[in-house]
């Protein structure tokens, strides 16, 4: 978890150490990650109760959630409605002087902490009535609390919100100033306001304009130290050698492959085939739409690499994945002599023998495979290097250290499909430098995209079968594997309407908690054309390249984000046959019909990825990044693109004035990087 400020008065200090914390308490706070009163003070609230704008009766409609100030003019009285449920109403008038209720439920206690005489504000569910008014178990804060925006805390069983607000405020109160990291004159330039008014203030706000500039500045700090850290790391990465890979001629290679690159791929080869000349360890990000020819641009790397005499190693997320890339470097690779290896969980012990012999003698000069590779101690290279990956298995330090045991400082290729706008990429993986393919080879079919409603259906179902008919093979995808949410295609339930509908073809189940077994034949079945009409999740949104796939229908297509449709629609449109995506979707208008229909009109992934930037802003991408170490608490939800473009601005001031190298800006640093170490990126 990476820190967004750094206190070491507080980073050592035990819960113990609070007033009121015991062993039990403490138990219930480190379940919510809560170790230190650092963890405590970076416990961030979840939501606020805003009580700041309190009403009349007259000014609410009924049914309204609202905030009204009110005079406790009666204790409670108690009526028992039916067993089980006690009704207790409390006597009070709002500042008009309009009488009312506060109504609770079996719940004597919060009826009893409304003082007679006292004002308070209530917040809750409004009932108005012709003489009279009820607010329903309403929030209460006393009318005379200076902080009227109240935080509300994730909370665990032993703990509640309430005690939560109350330690925080305690520890605050205790506090003297904390030293901020950012110097003042580049707080000044960027608009920031001070750590300690904006750790105040993100739990007890002083008016919603403080809340935002405090969520503003702490959401900044964590881009800015993550920049920091990158950089960092990018000096460290540099400190590395390896061998240098000699250029030599591509042109056999690029005269082998049965259709022309495109300008956009011979770029991403030259850049990357440059570095690898150095010896400085690559590390760059091959950014590429669905279809724009990733996996040639890294043969040519391997190309390069085998003709200098060194091995390569390419790590897929799946074993069906590694199966194709095999199946794709053997065929681009071996008529030069290069010997392609694959290694999966269903390698046999004697087949990981003579893979290791050969990888040892170098015969192999490329070994295909998952993570796998990392833990078979008998995997060994003897001139390994270039390594390459996809973006579900990013190279973390961690990763490195295990390569360099198996060979060395490897140049680091990470290939990527999501499309993600180039500001935000350099934010992402700033470790990396980046390439980008965005242009589509010559050939590649447009996949005709529509949106269809619920009333369109039977007409759906009659193009698909239209489609079978002639041939082809189609995907049916749903959200769900089973019933559960309300609304959500399931895909168990719903292949059984679907075999009966399509009686006459050959489908079938894919979900992931199929057994391995199983869904290997289903997907051998697909692939070889004998299952026509696949009915899955979105396992199949990689790894399943079927050309003869023409028809891809979406359920329920508003539940899923643009960049997520946009790859499941890249598994249709690969072959020289017309394809088809159709979104299925109850959205007519609004937000979620406009980005459906955006989809539809264009199918260039960067224009996408832009556009559900702008719809929905970086917390989707920055939270593809929150598994593990680099866990942001604020900027997912808050960090916009300018605030990442400033804070690597400022990240580069900083840097440049040695201002990264003191206390206490260096103590987050070293502690993101040991987190980064520890954890990975990923």
């Amino acid at each position: 978890m990476a820190h967004t400020f750094y206190d070491p008065r507080l980073a050592g200090r035990s819960l113990q150490y609070l007033k009121g914390v015991g062993e039990r308490r403490a138990a219930a706070l480190n379940k919510l990650g809560i170790h230190s009163l650092l963890d405590l003070l970076e416990h961030y609230p979840l939501r606020y109760l805003d009580f700041s704008n309190p009403r009349s009766f007259h000014e609410i409609s009924d049914g309204e959630n609202a905030v009204i100030k009110v005079k406790i003019l009666t204790g409670p009285q108690r009526s028992l409605v039916r067993r089980g449920l006690t009704l207790y109403k409390v006597g009070l008038a709002d500042s008009l002087g309009r009488p009312g209720y506060a109504v609770f439920f079996n719940s004597e206690y919060a009826a009893k902490s409304l003082v007679l005489g006292r004002e308070y504000l209530l917040m809750g569910k409004v009932s108005v009535y012709r003489s009279y008014a009820e607010i329903a178990s309403p929030e209460i804060l006393p009318a005379d609390t200076p902080c009227k925006i109240r935080p509300v805390y994730h909370q665990s069983a032993g703990i509640s919100t309430k005690v939560i607000e109350r330690l925080i405020a305690a520890q605050l109160d205790q506090l003297g100033e904390i030293k901020d990291p950012i110097p003042e004159p580049y707080r000044r330039q960027y608009g920031l306001c001070g750590l300690d008014f904006a750790l105040r203030n993100i739990h007890f706000p002083e008016s919603a304009e403080a809340l935002e500039s405090a969520r503003h500045r702490l959401a900044f700090s964590e881009l800015l130290t993550f920049q920091l850290a990158m950089s960092h790391l990018r000096k460290g990465l540099a400190r590395d050698s390896t061998d240098s890979v000699p250029a030599c001629d591509l042109k056999p290679f690029f005269d082998s492959l049965p259709f022309p690159l495109t300008g956009a791929q011979l770029k991403a080869i030259a850049e990357a085939g440059a570095d690898l000349e150095k010896t400085v360890p690559m590390n760059r990000l091959l950014q590429g739409d669905v279809g724009s020819g990733k996996t040639v641009v890294a043969a040519a790397l391997v190309y390069q690499t085998a003709m200098a005499g060194r091995q390569s190693a390419l790590l897929a997320p799946t074993e069906l994945l590694a199966i194709q890339h095999y199946n794709t470097m053997t065929r681009f690779l071996t008529p030069f002599g290069i010997g392609v290896a694959l290694v999966t969980g269903k390698t046999t012990k004697k087949a990981r023998e003579e893979i290791a012999a050969g990888l040892a003698n170098g015969s192999i000069q490329l070994l295909v495979g998952t993570h796998a590779i990392f833990y078979r101690e008998e995997l060994r290279f003897s001139a390994l290097s270039l390594a390459i990956t996809d973006e579900q298995h990013r190279f973390g330090v961690r990763q490195r250290a295990a390569l360099a045991q198996k060979g060395g400082h490897p140049h680091i290729l990470v290939m990527s499909a999501t499309p993600i706008p180039r500001t935000l990429a350099l934010m992402l993986y700033g470790d990396l430098d980046i390439s980008v393919l965005d242009e589509l080879p010559a050939g590649r079919k447009k996949v005709i995209t529509a949106v269809r409603q619920e009333d369109a259906r039977e007409k759906v179902y009659d193009f698909i079968k239209k489609q079978l008919s002639e041939g082809r093979q189609a995907y049916i995808v749903c959200p769900a594997i089973e019933e559960g949410e309300n609304g959500l295609k399931a895909a168990v339930s719903h292949y059984e309407e679907i075999a009966r509908r399509f009686k006459g073809f050959k489908t079938a189940l894919l979900h992931g908690k199929m057994h391995p077994a199983e869904k290997e034949e289903v997907m051998d079945g697909f692939a070889s054309g004998e299952i026509q009409l696949l009915v899955s999740t979105t396992v199949i949104e990689v790894g399943i390249d079927q050309p003869n796939a023409t028809v891809m229908m979406i359920e329920n297509a508003e539940r899923f984000g643009l960049a997520q449709l946009h790859q499941l629609r890249g598994r249709v449109g690969r072959g020289k046959h017309t394809s088809y995506c159709i979104l299925m979707s109850e959205a007519e208008g609004g937000k979620s019909g406009s980005r459906l229909e955006m989809l539809a009109n264009t199918t260039n992934g960067f224009v996408i990825a832009d556009a559900d930037l702008k719809m929905r802003g970086p917390g989707e991408f920055l939270g593809s990044r929150q598994s593990g170490a680099i866990a942001f608490k604020l900027a997912g939800v808050t960090g916009d693109i300018d605030s990442i473009r400033l804070a690597g601005q400022m990240a580069g001031q900083m840097a440049a004035q040695g201002l990264d190298e003191r206390p206490p800006i260096s103590l987050l640093i070293e502690d993101l990087i040991e987190n980064i170490t520890r954890n990975g990126l990923n």
